[in-house]
């Protein structure tokens, strides 16, 4: 006796349709998997079973084969239980054979035959989708992410019975209720105008937000770094439904959505400094997992204490910095994970904090600055836009009753940029000024003459590579849009090199 259904596979954020054929045919009991099926697949010969027979449906008590095609794919994760399952069912006759051609299945089994939401879905409705099918049926926990794929029949099945009798045409799901993705309110956050005095770090981390741009903030401890950087969050501008996709996938694989679907706003990663090289870049044993770099993307990745990140790490950075992506290659495969995000980092002046600062005295010794300022290298300094000092509050500052600006205010100015700067890309693949190649930026960025004159006596003053030329030339364009400008006139130019300040060209000297 012979059934098939079809399951999808998840490699990296893609999924690739699987046949799943299964074959009952004579010898003692026994389940074999063929197909080249991973550990987590391996584990569902255990449960399978007792998932079937406790869902009050007849396990064969003959020889099972099930055979996953094509076998040049690997199979991991649990959320091929679910498809295992039917395909046994469909060889034992226990289902009509005819619907199971319209339908993917993806999902874990308990062992009471329950469906357990699953990481990855809304991939695999994605590649269900793409192949012609006209549905998935997936555990009633990811119901929200399957249904952002249009054109496709979702079905959300609480347990493997109930998908047995909705193919048997007995049972039908509730339909789901229209909720406006409008409707849903913005996330509460801290507010800027909470922030006493760093008039300099506000109006950087606002360029940060309107451009795209990466950030480095460098100052003593409990002068407001990370009070800033958290606050970032309150400013970002929304995203577009391809950008919200985008994030959402990720999270899905990454198995951090909750019951409502769609990610709305701009994610805001901030790892611990003790985070591994796999847990910062993404990777696993088997099963190649993104991480908080991609689930960053298209938001911001918040280093804390920067220089006490693992050195390993920190490098691995200089690829997704420059191209937006990282690429895992392991003895299971390479996959790519999209990871275009705007970094912020934050760190002390040297190992006590307090080099520099006119209240407290730094007693580090010279080639202990040098060697903790090395941590972080030239060629990781080259890509950050903005690197700016950050000074300890006066006195007048903390006692001060006059509030900021509130993040509301200067949220509509970068939204108000964000909008010049895509009309200006439209028809580019480029949504930001940050995104922009250097070269193209150059010819966009509509330099007046006083700016360029700005500009190249920066390259003698502060041996300006090329990278860090076409970032100055960047950060000017944003702060243009935020002015409403057409063009980059000089003091944009000079405003852009002054969050390239003294203290950061030192730091990138010693690097």
């Amino acid at each position: 006796m012979y059934g098939r259904v079809y399951a999808v596979a998840v490699v990296g954020i893609s999924g690739h349709v699987i046949s799943v054929e299964a074959s009952v045919g004579r010898g003692l009991p026994a389940l074999a998997l063929a197909g080249l099926p991973g550990a987590g697949v391996q584990d569902a010969r255990e449960r399978v079973r007792p998932a079937v027979e406790g869902s009050g449906l007849e396990w064969p008590l003959r020889r099972v084969v099930v055979n996953f095609s094509p076998a040049n794919v690997r199979k991991e994760g649990p959320g091929f239980d679910f498809p295992l399952a039917m395909g046994v069912l469909a060889a034992s006759a226990q289902i009509p054979g005819a619907p199971l051609r319209d339908y993917a299945f993806v999902g874990e089994l308990s062992l009471r035959g329950e469906l357990v939401p699953t990481p990855g879905v809304l991939c695999a409705a994605m590649a269900a989708a793409r192949a012609g099918l006209r549905g998935i049926v997936v555990p009633a926990g990811n119901a929200a992410e399957a249904r952002l794929v249009e054109g496709l029949e979702v079905v959300p099945a609480p347990t493997l019975a109930a998908a047995v009798e909705f193919l048997k045409g007995r049972w039908r799901p509730e339909p789901a209720s229209a909720v406006a993705e409008e409707a849903q309110p913005r996330r509460e956050h801290a507010d800027f105008a909470e922030v006493r005095g760093q008039a300099p770090a506000r109006r950087a981390l606002e360029v940060a937000a309107a451009g795209g741009q990466n950030v480095l903030m460098i100052g003593p401890p409990g002068a407001g770094k990370t009070m800033l950087a958290r606050r970032l969050a309150s400013i970002l501008p929304g995203m577009t439904r391809q950008e919200a996709l985008e994030v959402t996938r990720l999270h899905s694989v990454a198995g951090l959505l909750s019951g409502d679907g769609l990610v709305r706003e701009r994610p805001f990663r901030s790892p611990h400094h003790s985070i591994s090289v796999a847990g910062l870049l993404g990777g696993g044993s088997s099963f190649l997992r993104p991480g908080e770099a991609s689930l960053a993307h298209h938001g911001v990745l918040f280093l804390d204490e920067v220089t006490e990140f693992h050195r390993d790490a920190l490098e691995g950075l200089r690829q997704p910095l420059e191209d937006g992506r990282i690429i895992l290659a392991r003895a299971v495969g390479a996959v790519e994970f999209p990871a275009r995000f705007s970094l912020v980092a934050a760190a002390n002046p040297c190992p006590c904090g307090f080099q520099g600062d006119g209240r407290r005295r730094c007693r580090c010794p010279p080639n202990r600055v040098q060697t903790y300022r090395q941590r972080l290298s030239g060629p990781l300094l080259d890509r950050i836009d903005i690197q700016l000092r950050v000074p300890r509050l006066t006195k007048g500052e903390l006692l001060g009753s006059e509030f900021g600006e509130s993040s509301a205010d200067i949220r509509e100015r970068v939204e108000a940029a964000r909008s010049r700067q895509h009309a200006r890309l439209s028809g580019t693949p480029w949504t930001s000024n940050a995104r922009v190649p250097g070269p193209i930026a150059r010819r966009m960025a509509r330099l007046t003459p006083s700016a360029e004159r700005a500009l190249s006596v920066a390259v003698e003053r502060y041996s300006l590579s090329g990278r860090g030329f076409d970032r100055a030339v960047k950060v000017a364009r944003t702060i243009a849009d935020i002015h409403g400008s057409e063009t980059v006139e000089d003091e944009h130019v000079m405003q852009a090199l002054s969050f390239r300040g003294e203290t950061a060209e030192e730091v990138a000297v010693a690097g």
